[in-house]
C-alpha cells in the first residue's frame, strides 16, 4: 500500500501525514509502540522541510510519499529549498548541544529508522529517504 501526499507548508500539515501514515500502518498490523518511533522520524523529516527548506512559507509544498508492506516502509519527504549538507549538523549529544532547544531532528531520524539518506534534487530541493523493517507480527486466526 502507497499514498502520496501534497501538503501546504504548515506545521499543521504535519498531522495530515501523520494520520495517514498511521492508518496504513495499523492496516498492516503495526503496534503502538512502533508506530510511535515511526510517527516521531515523519514528524521530524516534515518539521525539517517547513522550518529550513521552506523557512516557514506556506505557500510552498510538501510532498510525502508512504510506502508499507507487509514487512518493510518507505518514507520520502520533498522539499523546494536551498538543501543543506547533512555532514556539518552538529551531534546534539555533544555537551555544547546537549541543553539546546532544537537540532535533534536528524539524529531522532536515524535513530528510530534504519536507513535514511539525503539528496539535493537537480532542480532545488531536499529529498529524506527512510526505511525501516517492520517487527514481525503474530497471524491471527
Amino acid at each position: 500500500m502507497w499514498v502520496t501526499l501534497s501538503l501546504e507548508s504548515r506545521f499543521e500539515s504535519i498531522e495530515i501525514a501523520e494520520r495517514a501514515l498511521v492508518d496504513l500502518l495499523v492496516g498492516n498490523g503495526v503496534g503502538d509502540d512502533e508506530q510511535y518511533w515511526i510517527l516521531t522520524a515523519l514528524r521530524e523529516a516534515i518539521a525539517n522541510a517547513i522550518r529550513h527548506g521552506h523557512r516557514e512559507q506556506a505557500e510552498e509544498s510538501v510532498r510525502v510519499d508512504l510506502r508499507v508492506n507487509a514487512d518493510q516502509l518507505s518514507i520520502t519527504v520533498l522539499d523546494h529549498g536551498d538543501g543543506f549538507d547533512p555532514s556539518v549538523i552538529p551531534d546534539p549529544r555533544d555537551a555544547e548541544n546537549i541543553l539546546k532547544p532544537c537540532g535533534r531532528g536528524i539524529f531522532y531520524m536515524r535513530r528510530f529508522m534504519d536507513d535514511v539518506a539525503f539528496r539535493r534534487e537537480p532542480g532545488g530541493g531536499t529529498m529524506v529517504s527512510m526505511s525501516r523493517r517492520l517487527t514481525a507480527r503474530p497471524i491471527k486466526e
